[in-house]
């Protein structure tokens, strides 16, 4: 029996289509893992239409009742959902979802923690940091979150170079390649227990 999968998103949603995408090959009839639910906890994003576009029913949680946690753990209830991944997702995720899914929520963060990571290190915020300080490599870092931000059990971690003459946005497009390649195939090695 394949395991129910949600992801919480907060804005453009690619890696979120990325991974919806990677799981709908499977066949989910074939008893594989399968993406049921996005939530989001911003009204705007752009990952509604992705999620719309792919049939993948997307939720909005506001900030109030995202904060408790109540209110998201009876809609993951309601879908079945087994396992969190987190794709772009920028808030904190409540102590009733930690609690509720230990070990079965992760995230991809946009550097090799431990560096450049914490609260509010995300995005171009990372890729700039990393030009600024002088890094010669980057890359992704996927991980069971916790309490704090950044600082949960890293599972895995993928790197690119990073030249002198680099960009944040050439950064950017080097760890992009990382989260669309590796982040789905992670996922689903976790879901088999094989990682």
């Amino acid at each position: 029996m394949g395991k129910n999968v949600a992801i919480l998103a907060s804005g453009n949603g690619t890696n979120a289509e990325n991974i919806i995408r990677y799981f709908q090959k499977k066949e989910r009839k074939d008893g594989a893992d399968g993406v049921v639910l996005v939530v989001c906890n911003r009204q705007d994003a752009n990952v509604f239409k992705r999620a719309e576009n792919l049939h993948v029913p997307c939720i909005y949680i506001g900030k109030e009742k995202w904060a408790t946690g109540e209110e998201v753990l009876k809609l993951l209830a309601d879908y079945r959902v087994d396992f969190l991944v987190l794709a772009g997702f920028l808030a904190r995720v409540p102590d009733a979802l930690l609690q509720a899914y230990p070990q079965r929520i992760v995230n991809i963060h946009p550097s090799l923690l431990p560096k450049f990571g914490g609260k509010g290190m995300y995005g171009n915020r990372v890729h700039q940091a990393v030009v600024e300080a002088g890094e010669r490599e980057s890359g992704i870092t996927i991980q069971y979150i916790n309490e704090h931000y950044d600082e949960g059990d890293i599972i895995t971690q993928f790197r690119c170079p990073v030249f002198p003459e680099d960009t944040a946005e050439d950064v950017a497009a080097r760890v992009h390649a990382l989260e669309y390649e590796h982040y789905p195939q992670v996922i689903e090695r976790l879901l088999a227990g094989t990682d």
